[in-house]
């Protein structure tokens, strides 16, 4: 959902402070109304792969929607794994407590203005099966859109706390999906995938410090010691000494 422009609070899309200057792309590129499949998806990363690669930089492909980036991957069409070798990482957290983070998560997007992000784009006669409508927070307040006009203020926000509630039950629900799908890649298709448990972060979340010790050092670890080993032993699909051809995804729960 984030590579439709608009939405940018109700689909999470990372702020420029957030991304500290480093380049991210497919966001907010596409059409609202359009559709943009996994197939779309895979043209564009490929094209955008390639222009980071030739560079000698290394390409990071972060999901979120870890069905688009098997499709970039294991799809024959496009050759992935006969071009690039990838190391996987998982950051994972306790479903328990990654359900009390995302529930505080769809509080904090609605203090910062989801509601009236959302309701700039109502329209009574969309299609909520196409485009940027498909995001989780634009369906569940259609409801509370079409009834606030004709009801009083109490009532009024009790049908958007009801749509509220339903948010946070939908985001759950697919980080679930999403979990599910990374062990089937990880268990049943064999991905060599690096599981980093981030659970105690997520319980302390305003510890920077404990993010790099269980997160961001481990991670960069295990990212080094894949370089290395390919540009050490000498791979048919690497140029040794560059990034050119080393991809590293993160799947993240």
């Amino acid at each position: 959902m984030q590579v439709y422009k608009g939405l940018e609070v109700t689909t999470n899309k990372i702020t420029e402070e957030e991304s500290s200057g480093v380049p991210h792309h497919l966001l907010g590129v596409v059409n609202p109304n359009a559709d943009f499949t996994a197939k779309d998806f895979c043209n564009m990363a490929s094209l955008t792969i390639e222009s980071i690669s030739i560079r000698g930089l290394l390409p990071i492909i972060v999901g979120g929607s870890n069905s688009y980036i098997e499709a970039l991957v294991d799809d024959p069409e496009f050759k992935f794994r006969s071009r690039y070798d990838c190391c996987f990482l998982w950051v994972d957290v306790s479903m328990l407590v990654l359900k009390e983070f995302l529930y505080k998560r769809v509080d904090e997007m609605v203090n910062k203005g989801m509601v009236d992000e959302v309701r700039n784009i109502f329209d009574p006669n969309a299609d909520y099966s196409r485009g940027i409508r498909k995001s989780i927070g634009v369906p569940e307040l259609d409801k509370h859109f079409r009834s606030e006009l004709f009801l009083d203020e109490e009532e009024s926000a009790r049908v958007l706390q009801e749509a509220i509630r339903e948010i946070k039950s939908n985001n759950y629900k697919l980080a679930l999906r999403q979990v599910e799908k990374i062990r089937r890649l990880k268990n049943v298709k064999g991905w060599n995938i690096h599981r980093i448990d981030a659970t105690e972060f997520f319980r302390n979340k305003d510890d920077d410090e404990m993010w790099k010790t269980l997160v961001g050092r481990p991670s960069i670890a295990i990212v080094r010691r894949f370089l290395y080993s390919l540009t050490a032993t000498g791979s048919s699909s690497v140029s040794a000494g560059t990034a050119k051809d080393y991809i590293a995804q993160c799947l993240v729960s």
